[in-house]
């Protein structure tokens, strides 16, 4: 490993050498003569590819709705989930996008999504913090079809909080059409008089819920929370994306 002290960088091949960065600084390897395969090595190879390329779609069908800098680490961080959680998506619940400050930081008491599609938020006493004057919470809640590698659907509800005050239990209504998986970050910002802090600290984008396809039965019903109304000191917004899909 050789560190790259030119004026101009590069990643990728140039010629008999790589370049790649790492922490914010790029570095040179030379490639291999030859590469010789075993049948484990072959199996590893494609399971981190599949997992590479999930992640991408993952990462991709969130990063237009957030408003936080990821860490340096986020995307390898995500595909060593997806490899070891194969097809059961729902493993890479709790995955942070920065992973220096968790949605517990704000709300020690975590949202819960119910199978009716009701994300609920439980009434807690939440953190207050020197000069935030409020929260602003973002919910981003995303269809995804892993088999067809579509965004079905898409839709974000911003809340704007009162830290000073105890808050009360709310519930938010996702209705997101659509084939596939219901993927849904929570993500919290705080405010300063003058705008968001740039700490980060103080900025929280994590997947709260992963709800697979429901497949219908014909049981009783349980009972859920209904789908109420946000509170009115609440600021409240909801925007619908168009559907896109990846390549």
């Amino acid at each position: 490993m050789a560190k790259q002290m030119s004026v101009i960088s590069f990643t990728g091949k140039l010629g008999n050498l790589i370049g790649y960065k790492r922490n914010g600084q790029y570095f040179l390897r030379s490639m291999p003569e030859s590469v010789r395969q075993t049948t484990a090595t072959r199996r590893a190879s494609r399971r981190f590819g599949i997992a590479s390329r999930k992640g991408a779609f993952i990462r991709h069908a969130f990063y237009s709705h957030l408003d936080i800098h990821c860490d340096g680490a986020h995307i390898n961080r995500l595909n060593k989930l997806l490899i070891a959680a194969g097809d059961h998506h729902e493993a890479i619940t709790g995955f942070r996008f920065n992973q220096h400050t968790g949605v517990d930081r704000f709300f020690p008491v975590a949202p819960r999504l119910f199978p009716n599609g009701i994300l609920n938020i439980p009434a807690q006493t939440i953190a207050g913090y020197k000069g935030i004057a409020a929260l602003e919470v973002k919910v981003i809640a995303t269809r995804i079809d892993f088999t067809s590698r579509q965004v079905t659907g898409s839709e974000t509800i911003t809340l704007m909080i009162d830290p000073a005050t105890t808050f009360q239990e709310t519930n938010v209504s996702l209705d997101v059409p659509g084939e596939g998986s219901l993927v849904v970050v929570f993500q919290v910002r705080a405010l300063y008089k003058d705008g968001p802090s740039g700490n980060r600290q103080y900025m929280a984008a994590e997947i709260i819920a992963v709800a697979a396809p429901q497949v219908p039965k014909y049981a009783k019903k349980r009972a859920y929370p209904k789908r109420t109304r946000l509170l009115p000191n609440l600021t409240y917004t909801r925007a619908y994306p168009a559907i896109i899909q990846l390549e």
